[in-house]
């Protein structure tokens, strides 16, 4: 029963479809109250009915990371409805572009900053005081496999989340003392509707699953299993990692 999340309450970006998705059925399944968000409203509120529906608990609160106001307004919502947050996924994020850095505009650029990372920093900031107030709490940054080796196509996206697990790694040290845990956990390729154009391609898709040992791609349910850990008791004593989930693609020379 060390996964047992009964009367917490999770709040999980990005989680109207794919990876977000399968970490808020996840931590449904296993007793939290979660918070499905994302940009549009619909698809929030078609998500938490589908787990009401199952007698789960869920709200939807839309929400564009990138604007700080609403980040703000996304926390106060959950803690007007359930007067406290108990795990943090920062799972949304963007990649606007596909191509060499060298071809990279600015406003490109700051847009993957500002969405990774800083949104990232800023929800922390307003979420885990809290967490720290009642000694407990679990944060989980996505990552990717994108931050560990370089890539001629998707390198800003890369940076960022190289620069997601190191702000793993600082917030741990922080917030360590109040005993609240904070990870990142580094996809490699799932099949979700961000990786579509990778996984569609017949080609590309047998050529990464020929060089992975699991010889598949992920699906999102993977890396839900990952965030389950983390956020459960099971991950106890584990902060400031980024957990490499990728079939062991990295681990390949």
């Amino acid at each position: 029963m060390m996964i047992d999340l009964k009367d917490k309450v999770a709040l999980i970006t990005g989680s109207s479809r794919g990876i977000g998705k399968a970490i808020a059925e996840a931590y449904a399944e296993h007793g939290a109250r979660v918070v499905i968000s994302s940009r549009k409203a619909e698809a929030c509120e078609q998500v938490a009915k589908e787990l009401t529906d199952k007698g789960y608990e869920a709200i939807a609160v839309p929400c564009h990371i990138g604007d700080k106001g609403e980040l703000q307004k996304l926390v106060d919502a959950t803690m007007a409805q359930w007067g406290r947050i108990d795990i943090l996924v920062c799972n949304a994020a963007t990649n606007p572009v596909y191509g060499p850095m060298t071809e990279l505009t600015d406003e490109a650029f700051d847009k993957i900053m500002a969405t990774n990372v800083k949104s990232t920093w800023q929800l922390c900031n307003m979420v885990v005081p809290q967490m720290a107030e009642r000694g407990d709490g679990a944060v989980i940054l996505l990552s990717s496999i994108a931050a560990l080796r370089g890539n001629t196509v998707i390198g800003a996206y890369g940076v960022s989340k190289a620069a997601e697990a190191a702000l793993a790694r600082n917030m741990a040290l922080e917030w360590g003392p109040s005993n609240v845990r904070v990870n990142a956990i580094a996809p490699g390729l799932v099949k979700t509707d961000f990786a579509r154009a990778l996984w569609e391609d017949p080609d590309r898709r047998q050529r990464i699953e020929n060089q992975t040992p699991l010889r598949r791609i992920g699906e999102p349910e993977d890396i839900a299993g990952v965030a389950l850990f983390l956020g459960s008791s099971m991950g106890a004593y584990v902060t400031g990692q980024t957990i490499v989930a990728d079939g062991g693609e990295t681990v390949v020379g």
